[in-house]
């Protein structure tokens, strides 16, 4: 097969084009053309008025090797690569023991999966609940102010990418194409299969759900186990190896393969692991709040006359500012025609999330601006003291928007302006339980509301509008990356520190989104695949 990218149609273009550009690329008649797919499609909007499709197109012709030589200094033509998924182990009959997966979220769900392919049997741990119960619980306290500390957004079956946009690309490096294999995954659990080629594939809260519940049977039926409402309390280590696992229950369960895939908001985990002597480190992340846009605004900006046209449906954006205090702002988990979620995990606390279905219709866009913090400059001290940074803030926003779940809010004009709020305009806000308005001024450090009050209207020079007075900003994000690390070596991807347990995920540190959390848990299910063969002496 080959491989041809940078092939560029318009939007509109008819159904038979792709082939016809092909042949003209080539050089080559119809009947030297046998069949093509399309690998991945993007959208060129540089030039809102003129916006392109960009092919990238995986083609199969009759005499190929004289085609290649004939092209053999164009980069954009060349063999296709294998993105075919090849397992590094298969189980032997007769395991010693299984290993064991502490949470279900992206990495948690994959390491499961391909240890449950390979037939290594895992027992998952899930400290939540199944999806759909903890779909409950998260309406919960959207719709009535009431929190579970152990089934919400941030815990449960399919972890917090569940309630996201369910976005699905990432920019890993990726030279085994193990992202390929997560969306042939989603796939077969319900994903539209459009995910597999277009540049920024999203799936939505819904869909995800039915999904999830299809992957978990899948590990069932390959003799998986999966428990919910487990949460491990504690981690039994002897002789620098770990040996079982206490659940909250009293349960003990021997392991000598453990994989740690807790997520980002485990902060009780990672006090515990702390404590067992676990290297573990603190790590630079970012907060800010979330911005709502009309969407119509951002679709204006972007398409311009292409607008509304269902092809390209609701656009997006990326933004990023340097400031002059020396900080980095940018837009984070940009959300088209979505809605701003509460996620928090902890009572008497307000963290803000951005989320939205797949048809991507609802009224406003919303991202978060995020400011870049690090440990060194910000929250010295222990490996943990990032956590009690997210926590003060965090209560300080339950504080500002009135000590009942609803969030702190203010309008950008007023919030350039250093003045509280007091109705909203042409914006409504989408965060339920509801938000309360105020002055953000002091519900972040004063460095990031310096930074992302500069950052405001230099975006607007990019996204004519963003700017707008009326445009709602919401308090507070605070999780967009775990604040800590669980180092583990380069390649076993074992603890530094502790032999037989793999950190895996966003909360160890290690991903950033639904599909590199994915990925690391595929890298670390083969290192423990790898590993209980050669302790079983296979």
């Amino acid at each position: 097969m080959l491989r041809l990218t940078e092939i560029k149609l318009p939007i509109d273009h008819p159904e038979g084009e792709i082939r016809a550009a092909i042949l003209k690329r080539l050089g080559i008649g119809e009947t030297e053309l046998i069949s093509f797919t399309v690998f991945k499609r993007g959208v060129d909007a540089r030039k809102p008025h003129a916006i392109l499709f960009t092919y990238t197109l995986d083609v199969a012709v009759r005499d190929e090797a004289t085609i290649l030589a004939r092209f053999k200094n164009d980069t954009h033509i060349g063999i296709s690569p294998d993105t075919r998924y090849h397992f590094v182990a298969q189980a032997p009959q007769n395991l010693p023991s299984r290993p064991i997966v502490i949470g279900m979220g992206p990495a948690g769900l994959f390491a499961g999966l391909l240890l449950a392919q390979m037939g290594f049997r895992p027992l998952i741990l899930e400290r939540g609940k199944a999806v759909r119960e903890r779909t409950k619980d998260t309406f919960g306290l959207w719709r009535q102010g009431v929190l579970n500390p152990e089934s919400n957004v941030q815990f449960g079956e399919g972890g917090a990418g569940t309630f996201s946009d369910g976005k699905l690309y990432s920019q890993i490096k990726d030279p085994r194409y193990l992202g390929r294999k997560v969306l042939e995954e989603f796939v077969k659990a319900g994903a539209p299969e459009e995910i597999l080629y277009v540049s920024h594939p999203h799936i939505g809260t819904f869909r995800l759900v039915g999904m999830v519940e299809k992957m978990r049977e899948t590990i069932q039926a390959l003799g998986g186990e999966i428990r919910f409402e487990s949460r491990v309390d504690d981690i039994e280590i002897a002789d620098g190896r770990v040996r079982s696992v206490a659940l909250a229950s009293g349960e003990r369960i021997a392991t000598d393969h453990l994989v740690l895939a807790v997520g980002h908001s485990a902060r009780d985990t990672f006090e515990m692991i702390y404590k067992r002597g676990i290297y573990i480190e603190a790590k630079p992340f970012s907060i800010g709040f979330r911005i709502e846009h009309p969407q119509s605004l951002i679709d204006r900006s972007r398409y311009g006359k292409n607008a509304g046209n269902p092809l390209l449906g609701a656009a997006d954006y990326k933004l990023v500012y340097h400031a002059s205090n020396g900080r980095s702002v940018y837009s984070f988990c940009m959300c088209p025609g979505g809605t701003v979620v509460a996620a928090a995990s902890e009572p008497g606390r307000v963290v803000t999330n951005g989320m939205s279905q797949y048809s991507r219709n609802e009224r406003n866009a919303n991202s978060g601006i995020v400011v870049g913090i690090s440990p060194e400059q910000d929250y010295p001290g222990d490996p943990l003291a990032g956590v009690e940074f997210q926590r003060y803030w965090e209560a300080r926003a339950y504080e500002l928007g009135g000590s009942n779940y609803r969030a702190p809010g203010q309008l950008l004009g007023d919030f350039l302006a250093g003045k509280p709020s007091a109705k909203f305009g042409a914006v409504q806000p989408s965060y339920t339980p509801g938000v309360h308005l105020c002055d953000l001024g002091n519900a972040l450090p004063d460095y990031a509301i310096a930074a992302i009050r500069e950052a405001l209207p230099a975006f607007a020079k990019q996204i004519k509008g963003f700017d707008l007075p009326d445009a709602v900003l919401t308090g507070v994000e605070t999780r967009t990356s775990s604040p800590v690390r669980i180092k583990r070596n380069d390649d076993d991807l074992q603890s530094i520190n502790i032999q037989g347990l793999y950190p895996t995920g966003e909360g160890a540190g290690y991903a950033g989104g639904i599909l590199s959390a994915a990925v690391d848990g595929i890298r670390v299910a083969e290192a423990v695949a790898l590993s209980m063969m050669r302790t079983s002496g296979e």
